[in-house]
């Protein structure tokens, strides 16, 4: 028998042993505590995740009237023909573009302040609050916030600029300064997640190559370019990359902004797009969805671009 078990006897003969019991295998409370625990992420990603995104991918082919399956019918690509063939969608492209510099622009200046409280500073602490308590605000709230600076008859830009009375900047109804209103609240509101992330990273620099460059004679500008930024790469790479992915899906600071979409359409970006073609356009959820594709589409290969040119500039190994 497989189970039977051969031993010897004291004379050396050769006996069979009953074969042995087999264990019931406890269930560790902890384990399934840990287990359940461990799937409530998974489960919100299938019911609010990948099935939705199942389901778009199934309306992007369809027309359907209202939110409803019911009556849909099959137009195979003809959605996203309507999307690429609609002039509104490429302005709203252009539009997410030059508002998303304020992406760039951000990286900077987080930079150059993390670097500068990396020094010897006092209060430096009560800067770096002070710098990430917009992030941690409601984006709503602080939009609404610099709706009422903006103002152009009572904000408080205006008032500092001097132009109120016969000559004010109307910030938020004017082409000319609108895109400028939103780059300037968004860096305003973005900076402090990267200064805290590029302050973390300044402190793993290895300072002894820092004085070293500074005994081999380089200037600030030749040892932060040759030493430091390697360092703080990889998260400089990070942030740009989740930057440009936010910077894509904006939307948010231009609805609270002007709902309109701004002068000349000028806030209207690509989500913002979407949006307006799922609760302005009746019966144009498809449409909808096959520009959500369209969008997914556009991050995937930018993101993808942006990881196969970090491979120059990135390094890994400080």
């Amino acid at each position: 028998m497989e189970n039977e078990r051969v031993a010897l006897n004291g004379d050396g003969a050769v006996g069979v042993m009953p074969p042995a019991p087999k264990r019931k295998k406890r269930i560790n409370r902890e384990e399934v505590a840990g287990t359940l625990m461990a799937s409530i992420p998974l489960i919100g990603f299938l019911l609010f995740g990948f099935l939705p995104l199942v389901l778009a991918f199934a309306m992007a082919f369809m027309e359907l009237r209202f939110f409803s399956f019911v009556d849909a019918t099959w137009v195979g690509l003809a959605n996203f023909k309507e999307v690429v063939e609609d002039p509104m969608f490429w302005e709203s492209v252009v539009n997410t573009l030059v508002l998303g510099s304020s992406t760039l622009i951000s990286l900077v200046l987080s930079l150059l302040i993390a670097y500068l409280l990396s020094k010897n500073i006092v209060g430096k602490k009560t800067f770096r609050m002070i710098y990430f308590l917009p992030y941690v605000c409601s984006v709503v709230a602080i939009t609404l916030m610099w709706k009422y600076m903006f103002n152009t008859n009572y904000g408080i830009i205006n008032q500092i600029l001097g132009r109120t009375g016969e000559n004010p900047i109307d910030w938020l109804g004017d082409s000319k300064y609108f895109s400028w209103a939103v780059i300037i609240m968004s860096v305003w509101s973005g900076m402090g997640y990267g200064i805290i992330l590029f302050t973390a990273a300044l402190t793993g620099v290895n300072q002894s190559m820092v004085e070293a460059s500074k005994i081999d004679g380089a200037g600030a500008f030749r040892t932060f370019w040759s030493i430091v930024f390697p360092a703080i790469s990889p998260t400089s790479f990070y942030l740009l990359v989740m930057g440009v992915i936010g910077a894509l899906q904006s939307f948010a600071v231009t609805n609270v902004l002007a709902q309109s979409g701004g002068p000349n359409s000028d806030g209207v970006t690509i989500v913002f797009y979407l949006y307006r073609r799922v609760f302005e356009y009746i019966g144009k959820m498809g449409v909808a969805s096959a520009s959500a594709w369209i969008l997914a589409l556009m991050i995937l290969v930018i993101t993808i671009i942006q990881f196969i040119l970090s491979r120059r500039w990135v390094s890994y190994d400080q």
